[in-house]
């Protein structure tokens, strides 16, 4: 264990709302913690809002007030750079500008001693560039923490190009020692969360732009049958819309535009027009007092059929099969190998989102992927204009005997659940074969750090890589950007699940 010790001095630089939070995680820890900022009495306000906070904690019994009464004790405002001379440590909470963080820690240089670890808290700048123009680079990390950092316990240990090990490790055991749970990554923009997220974001403003479904309708397919707490819609105007954009943005300038991160025009309008989420009381949705939330698209109840022909294994949708005759209606196997399909009394045919579209085939209706087909409430279907209305019925009918609500969508290749964890699965696998981060602490980032039911490559692995890769792979044949083309290392994993067929 390498982990700094806790009577050893940690400095916060930057008294912020993350500077602040930092500094009360390392001082509830057990540190001794000084406060600095540039402005004048900063400072001395940010220890004074700290208190006030560890007040409330002892007020809802979550901290008692002798370890209180300590932890005040400890804290201590330094209005001169100087005074951090004694630090183990000291994280940087500043404004995200490259210029001011590299003088800050040239700055700062002057003043610790060498054996002191140096971090930032930045979560769009590359690490290795902050430590460009250091003496000794090898001692400088990265410690992203989640906003609020007294609570979210995720924190990203990035290395920069000339990070040692050493600082490495101390600073990911001092943060595991501070109660949080670290995980360690490479120097990539976006580092592992805001790198990887992108698709849950972009996918939805992608199905908007395409008509296909309103934010409301997307938002709630999304958590109801993807698992989701949060659909991308509700949750970009809580981060708020700007804040949003320019992380999306910053990751497409630092990968050289790559069309896999390329930004949403809609969202580039929302931000221009002012609607910035719930900070401006407007941004997908009306925050203004009395605002009715939109509902999602229902269709209204249905007949279901008497009968179902299934052909073929429905792969991840397979539970259907035993909810269908659990639910009443009588479902045929039949081993014929024309796909996966569900023959429905009509003639028309019911299948699993695969990057398709239906009016590419006659009378075929495609339903969205779910993480539990039996704990969804919720299945988007989507038809085109040559789909007859009885196998539309009969498909709509089928989901509600299930007991889903059912939404109706625009014919868009992919859905929105399917293209949205095909997206996340092929970036994760990308990342972990580029030496970004491990599969574990990619999940582990992914859970903790944006709340996802799942880790993308656990979700990866229980659909199987060649389910992502083949409907990625027909979403590139229909919109060949780039954007949907499988990464070499969904290729690889696809072909050795394959035994190299």
């Amino acid at each position: 264990m390498t982990a700094i010790e806790h009577s050893r001095t940690v400095s916060v630089v930057g008294t912020g709302t993350m500077g602040q939070g930092i500094a009360q995680v390392a001082l509830v820890a057990g540190h001794p913690v000084r406060l600095h900022d540039t402005v004048p009495g900063r400072a001395e306000a940010a220890a004074a809002a700290i208190a006030a906070r560890l007040d409330r904690l002892v007020e809802k019994g979550r901290l008692d007030a002798e370890a209180r009464a300590a932890a005040v004790a400890r804290l201590f405002p330094a209005e001169q750079l100087a005074e951090l001379a004694d630090s183990a440590l000291v994280v940087e909470a500043v404004v995200e500008r490259l210029d001011v963080k590299q003088e800050l820690f040239a700055a700062l240089e002057k003043v610790v001693d060498d054996a002191c670890l140096l971090a930032t808290n930045t979560s769009s700048l590359s690490v290795t560039a902050v430590a460009g123009a250091l003496r000794l680079p090898e001692r400088f990390v990265g410690l992203h923490f989640f906003n609020p950092a007294p609570l979210l316990p995720l924190v990203e240990v990035v290395s920069g190009h000339a990070t040692a090990d050493a600082a490495a490790t101390a600073a990911y055991d001092t943060a595991k020692a501070w109660g949080k749970t670290p995980v360690r990554c490479a120097d990539t923009p976006g580092f592992i969360v805001n790198r990887i997220a992108r698709p849950f974001y972009a996918e939805a403003l992608k199905v908007y732009e395409e008509r296909a479904a309103d934010p409301a309708t997307i938002d709630a397919v999304l958590r109801e049958s993807g698992g989701f707490k949060m659909g991308p819609f509700e949750l970009t105007d809580l981060i708020g819309q700007d804040v949003n954009e320019a992380v999306t943005r910053s990751v497409w300038e630092s990968f050289f535009q790559d069309p896999k991160f390329t930004p949403s025009l809609a969202q580039r309008r929302l931000v221009e027009s002012g609607r910035l989420g719930r900070k401006s009381g407007q941004g997908w949705y009306s925050y203004a007092e009395g605002a009715t939330p939109p509902e999602p698209h229902t269709a209204p109840a249905t007949e279901p059929p008497a009968e179902i022909v299934v052909e073929g294994e429905l792969g991840p949708a397979n539970e259907l099969i035993a909810m269908a005759r659990e639910a009443g209606i009588t479902v045929r196997e039949t081993e014929e190998d024309r796909g996966t399909r569900i023959l429905l009394p009509s003639g028309g045919q019911l299948a699993l989102a695969d990057g398709q579209t239906s009016v590419e085939f006659r009378d075929v209706v495609y339903f969205d992927l779910a993480l539990d087909y039996r704990a969804a409430t919720r299945v988007a279907l989507a038809a085109s204009e040559v789909t007859s209305w009885e196998t539309l019925r009969e498909s709509i009918g089928l989901f509600q005997a299930l007991g889903k609500k059912v939404s109706v969508i625009g014919d868009v290749p992919g859905m929105i659940v399917a293209r949205t964890v095909a997206m996340l699965v092929d970036l994760a696998a990308d990342a972990v074969a580029k030496g970004v981060a491990s599969a574990e602490d990619i999940d582990t980032a992914m859970r903790l750090g944006v709340n996802y039911p799942i880790g993308p490559v656990e979700w990866g692995r229980r659909l199987g890589s060649s389910w992502a890769h083949e409907l990625l792979d027909e979403l590139h044949t229909r919109v060949p950007t780039g954007r949907y083309a499988p990464s070499l290392a969904l290729y690889r994993r696809t072909y050795a699940e394959m035994g190299g067929e």
